[in-house]
């Protein structure tokens, strides 16, 4: 059964978003430190202290102008690199993995994703694999050390557009490892707005095959697309995904039901959308050939 996660990037109340989910038994949040403007972390050490069950994944690469100035005083960054607000040079993925430790309240971080690498614009493919590749070496002697547990990468277009591919940050772990790497995850957007995987799942090929057949876990980010679902998925559509659900247990049965998905992140604000939402994905998936039928209708 694909679990439901918390996902953090739009919740109104970070703390009361995580305290819903947690005592409905979510197993999953996901953060960032640039969430809620750089508060979203220390928002969730008290959950995750009362919940030590629950793991919780998050990231390096995008910073807050606050975090930016410690990346400088750390010495990490100089003033140019931290103008930028990204990146994923060694020194600093370092630095902040030890800021979200503090931050989480956690020793040992379950998942550190590299934050849409893709925003390194000023690499060409070598270059960007060769700062990936530098980047999961930190990683790998952060997974020594006992300060995670393992690491991926959480992207919002790199795999759809070609920056990177499974096969190459594969590549780039066991380079960095020297051997038997700890790449573990990968997140990216599966929705009724981002079918494309989904469509050449059904086909045997793409990033969600690869990464599955590796053994990743697969995580889908923003299963209603930021809520634009919400308004988007009217009676019509729901029913013919499955009659009797509401367009938003329509959108997640679709992104749960995608093979080798593993779970499903939400933004879920309130007890009330947290249950809902725990209903829809709990639901008997839809199957290949319902799937395919979904993209045969948005297509038309």
């Amino acid at each position: 059964m694909t679990i439901l996660g918390l996902g953090t990037y739009r919740c109104r109340d970070v703390g009361q978003a995580a305290e819903a989910a947690a005592a409905h038994g979510t197993p999953w949040i996901d953060t960032a430190p640039v969430y809620g403007a750089g508060a979203a972390q220390p928002a969730l050490a008290g959950t995750l202290a009362a919940y030590p069950a629950i793991g919780v994944s998050t990231k390096v690469g995008y910073m807050t102008g606050r975090q930016a100035d410690a990346a400088v005083r750390a010495g990490c960054l100089d003033v140019a690199d931290a103008g930028h607000r990204y990146s994923i040079a060694p020194d600093y993925v370092a630095v902040q993995i030890e800021a979200n430790r503090a931050e989480l309240g956690r020793r040992r971080l379950d998942v550190l994703y590299l934050h849409n690498p893709e925003s390194c614009s000023h690499y060409d493919p070598r270059r960007l694999h060769e700062a990936i590749t530098a980047a999961f070496a930190v990683c790998e002697q952060a997974v020594e050390e006992g300060r995670i547990t393992g690491y991926g990468v959480s992207t919002w277009a790199g795999l759809a557009d070609g920056a990177f591919t499974v096969p190459g940050l594969l590549e780039a772990a066991s380079a960095a490892a020297g051997g038997e790497h700890h790449l573990t995850a990968i997140q990216l957007p599966v929705s009724l707005v981002h079918l494309g995987a989904v469509q050449e799942a059904l086909h045997g090929r793409g990033p969600l095959v690869q990464a599955g057949g590796a053994g990743l876990r697969i995580w889908a980010s923003s299963p209603l697309h930021g809520a634009e679902l919400v308004s988007l998925v009217g009676a019509e559509l729901a029913h013919a995904i499955r009659p009797g659900l509401d367009p938003v247990q329509a959108a997640l049965l679709v992104t749960s039901s995608v093979p080798a998905v593993h779970g499903v992140l939400l933004s879920a604000s309130t007890a009330g959308h947290w249950l809902q939402a725990q209903e829809a994905v709990q639901l008997p998936p839809l199957n290949g050939d319902e799937l395919a039928r979904v993209c045969e209708l948005l297509r038309a």
